[in-house]
């Protein structure tokens, strides 16, 4: 018999897109969720998405932004490509810094590093970045040969993680590496939320990235008003 677990990651503040991923895993009739961090960071609900979380009693681990702004470090561990995104991201965990509370930093805290579990009988590793480090960004388009360096260390039947916020799935060797996308802060050119959904079968574990919609203009209006910087806004609605 099949059996369905649902992995969302990189909720990054934004309480609306969470609320949406969850009604639709609901609606799908899925009892198990997990959560592969990066709960807050560049959106305006903090402690709103950690309580949240708290609430559905969701198995997470941290995230390379849940780990600094838990410590009250002023770095995220975010790869930045120019010293304009580098502005704009100490900007964001300056903001995030002041309106996280001690309960939510607390939380995210005593979160752990990654999380094993089973799914009709298969192995699941799930990571934030990679097994190796917190903020390793696993894109698609990397060399093979260093997934195959990944399989070759797993031993579990799939590695789940996210990070990148680009959802992908792939085999290397024999594991099955899936990519879950961003609920909150999407970068793949589609706006709408991202979650991975696991179904076992009789051999393996099967993914698919599941789409939900919420109101990204409001949220947009949010960061905004909340003294974000605006970009990340815009970013919102185009996905980039």
């Amino acid at each position: 018999m099949s059996e369905r677990v649902a992995v969302i990651t990189d909720i990054h503040a934004n309480l609306p897109a969470l609320r949406a991923a969850l009604a639709r895993i609901d609606e799908l009739g899925i009892e198990r969720i997990f959560c592969g961090g990066d709960l807050v960071g560049y959106g305006p609900h903090p402690n709103e998405v950690c309580a949240l979380v708290q609430e559905r009693r969701i198995p997470t681990i941290y995230g390379n932004y849940d780990y600094a702004i838990a410590r009250d470090l002023d770095d995220c561990g975010c790869a930045y490509v120019t010293p304009h995104d580098r502005e704009l991201g100490q900007r964001s965990v300056a903001w995030t810094l002041a309106h996280t509370d001690r309960v939510a930093k607390d939380f995210m805290r005593d979160l752990p590093f990654d999380l094993r579990f089973t799914v009709g009988g298969h192995d699941v590793h799930l990571v934030h970045g990679s097994p190796r480090k917190v903020n390793e960004y696993l894109f698609e388009d990397k060399p093979a040969r260093l997934y195959e360096r990944l399989a070759a260390a797993e031993d579990a039947d799939a590695l789940v993680f996210g990070h990148t916020h680009k959802p992908w799935v792939h085999d290397y060797g024999d594991v099955r590496f899936v990519n879950c996308g961003s609920v909150g802060k999407p970068k793949d050119g589609d706006p709408r939320g991202a979650f991975a959904i696991l179904t076992a079968t009789s051999d393996a574990i099967a993914a698919t990235i599941e789409r939900v919609d919420y109101d990204a203009e409001r949220v947009a209006d949010e960061v905004r008003n909340a003294g974000l910087p605006a970009e990340y806004a815009e970013k919102l609605l185009a996905a980039a």
